[in-house]
């Protein structure tokens, strides 16, 4: 192959994350040429609507599996949080990335943590997810939307127009920008279950043997497992950005993986919560067996009723 095309999204981060894959290949291939080929997409268009009332994640992927299909690029770089877990026939998910920080960040300038937060505090977030979590740690507090790229987000709480608001921590982190605000501080799992994949890079390409054996040096065995037990899980409750889910596997040792899982309302005043340690060889069928657990618990007839909330 004489030239391999990446199809990514114009954001910072986006093409952050396109150059970072582009880098770990040429580590492998000195001699490829990659070139990154830019697109909008839906999900980047439309900011002033929550993403769960036009058609969820993705709206952010949709534009870069056309381009794959035309034959105009081979491969796209996605956060895997963004990528549904069913894919349009002829793409897969080729290769994931080692993961990077998965927590939730809290950002203020005015506040140092969660807790330090005024009765009615307004904090800013479209994530049905964090905003069930958040509801759950905060029953006080005023939610609002916020949507737009990293950039935009954090000049809107500099504006004042919030008192905090959460972001995926990697995110900062990647463009280094933790000291725009006063306070930044990642959120421990054990307060808040950050989303499937959240902090893992996607490769999403066609079945193109050349190219799925180029990605391949990409793939990182820790990632694979985990995230593999996270979108389990959300496919087998058929949940999406629709409805609020969060769900963080965690290799412990050789032996053993740890699962922590939420599904509720978005106002949290209903959730299943469980947090599991299983053996770690039982990875490809953990996710699904942990959703039948929830499903047992009522977690399809809950979700039914979160998304009827989200859709109002």
């Amino acid at each position: 192959m004489e030239k391999l095309v990446i199809a990514t999204r114009k954001s910072k981060l986006a093409i952050w994350q396109s150059e970072y894959i582009k880098a770990e290949l040429n580590k492998h291939y000195p001699d490829l040429e990659i070139e990154l080929q830019e697109f909008s997409t839906k999900g980047d268009k439309i900011l002033d609507v929550p993403l769960a009332k036009i058609g969820g994640k993705g709206l952010f992927t949709k534009e870069l599996e056309v381009a794959m299909l035309n034959g105009e690029a081979h491969l796209a770089v996605h956060s895997l949080k963004d990528v549904p877990t069913q894919f349009e026939e002829g793409l897969q998910l080729a290769a994931v990335s080692k993961r990077f920080d998965a927590r939730d960040a809290f950002l203020s300038d005015k506040y140092s943590s969660l807790d330090e937060l005024p009765q009615g505090a307004v904090i800013g977030t479209t994530s049905l997810r964090r905003r069930m979590e958040l509801k759950i740690l905060r029953p006080d507090i005023e939610l609002k939307d916020l949507r737009g790229n990293i950039n935009t987000r954090i000049a809107k709480l500099k504006a004042g127009e919030y008192d905090a608001i959460i972001l995926a921590a990697t995110g900062v982190q990647k463009l280094k920008i933790e000291n725009e605000v006063n306070n930044f501080l990642p959120i421990s799992t054990d307060k808040m279950i950050p989303s499937m994949g959240q902090a893992i890079l996607g490769i999403e390409t066609t079945g193109n043997k050349e190219v799925l054996e180029i990605v391949s040096v990409l793939n990182d065995n820790n990632a694979h497992i985990e995230a593999t037990v996270e979108r389990s899980f959300v496919d087998t409750l058929q949940g999406g950005c629709q409805v609020p889910i969060g769900v963080k596997a965690t290799i412990v040792d050789e032996k053993s993986i740890r699962v922590q899982a939420i599904v509720g309302m978005p106002d949290g005043s209903e959730y299943i919560e469980e947090d599991i340690t299983a053996n770690i060889e039982e990875y490809e069928t953990l996710g699904k067996s942990l959703a039948q657990t929830f499903i047992d618990q009522g977690a399809k007839e809950l979700l039914e009723r979160a998304e009827k909330v989200a859709f109002k």
